[in-house]
């Protein structure tokens, strides 16, 4: 898709790049500005480790821009202040990986943040846009990507990294204002606010070990006390990779999980025959795992939430029917399926034959699934 070009001034590339270098200037800068989105954006690497590893903080008041080790701002009060303050408006694109480093490094959950990924596809730019693309399209400006993988951990960045560094935040606020412009068009302003806070919110609640589980689609097929076995197994990898700060996958991958849960080994003998399982996966975690197992398969099985299971061939047709209803919503709307009406919620309302109890369907979604809402009541009634 392309734009037209819009009228608005793109700060320009800074000759030098500005540092902060301690707590309080960081504290001072902060309250520069009162009033002026912030502009936010980090650097992190998570390879071998489960907790990303922050590695830099690019911030942006208006036409200034500066960039920020984290040790400097982990030790900012007004930048933990800031970052969880509804009242200060945070602009970022793409963010969900943002407010995991922020929720995992800082222990704060941030509050009034817009992601600029959402509004895009808001706006009519497409579902999940990639922000150099955008950029191009928008100001017709091609951003240097050759240090995107590079190593954001050591000292001292490369000239390269800290343009690129910039640049991922130098164009936050212009395309703010063009997605606000067109989605003042659509009656949709506050739809974008409404929708990266809900985003957020569940993005936190999602860091409940004990519904991680569910992920597991393969899992489905596993009765309901294995579930529960699997369960137990989902949440004990989960505290022993944040313990150990290691990738779930390293610890233990989700189909070994999947597979001890539904052979429910009662030896180590027993759980040494089950096809992929690591022998030093055995050795390390055998007994633990056991345990769990045999604690799984005594416990009451009444209250556990099962894994949903794949749409069988009939009930693939019956889902195409009903995606389409939503479809005539979204290309009504100008709006993609994929943001209006994701698969998986859909496939829950499809599942549930109601969508009385999805608070994800409220709100402006409500609005613009309006035209067609009794077409989808009754798909869902007959």
């Amino acid at each position: 898709m392309t734009f037209s070009a819009p009228a608005i001034a793109v700060p320009p590339a800074p000759d030098t790049i500005d540092w902060i270098p301690s707590p309080e200037e960081l504290d001072a800068w902060l309250d520069s500005a009162p009033g002026l989105p912030l502009v936010l954006d980090t650097e992190f690497e998570r390879v071998n480790t489960f907790y990303p590893i922050p590695g830099l903080v690019q911030l942006g008041l208006g036409d200034r821009f500066c960039l920020v080790d984290p040790e400097v701002a982990e030790q900012s009060a007004r930048f933990r202040a800031t970052i969880a303050d509804p009242g200060v408006t945070k602009l970022l694109y793409a963010m969900s990986e943002d407010l995991e480093l922020f929720r995992d490094w800082l222990g704060i959950r941030p509050k009034g943040v817009v992601d600029l990924q959402i509004g895009a596809a808001m706006a009519g730019a497409g579902f999940s846009l990639g922000y150099a693309r955008l950029v191009e399209q928008l100001f017709s400006e091609a951003l240097d990507k050759s240090v995107t993988r590079s190593d954001w951990i050591s000292r001292p960045l490369s000239d390269a990294q800290q343009r690129y560094a910039v640049d991922d935040i130098r164009f936050l606020s212009p395309m703010h204002q063009w997605v606000t412009a067109h989605l003042r068009e659509r009656g949709l302003e506050a739809a974008l606010v409404e929708e990266s806070t809900r985003f957020a919110d569940e993005l936190a609640d999602q860091d409940d070990p004990n519904n991680h589980y569910l992920r597991l689609r393969g899992g489905w097929a596993l009765t309901a006390q294995q579930q529960v076995v699997l369960r137990k197994l989902v949440v004990w990898r989960e505290l022993e990779s944040r313990e150990r700060d290691r990738p779930r996958g390293r610890v233990v991958a989700d189909p070994l999980l999947i597979a001890i849960a539904d052979r429910l080994p009662k030896s180590l003998s027993e759980m040494s025959t089950i096809q992929g399982v690591p022998a030093g996966v055995v050795r390390r975690y055998g007994d633990a795992l056991l345990e769990l197992v045999d604690e799984g398969r005594k416990a009451d099985n009444s209250g556990i939430e099962p894994i949903a299971p794949p749409l069988n061939r009939d009930q693939q047709v019956r889902f195409k029917q009903l995606k389409q209803i939503f479809r005539k919503a979204s290309e009504a709307s100008d709006i993609p399926i994929e943001l209006l009406a994701p698969r998986k919620r859909l496939e829950k309302v499809f599942q549930d034959r109601s969508m009385a109890e999805s608070p994800f369907f409220q709100g402006w979604r409500a609005e613009i699934l309006k035209p067609v809402m009794s077409d989808i009541e009754g798909f869902l009634t007959s």
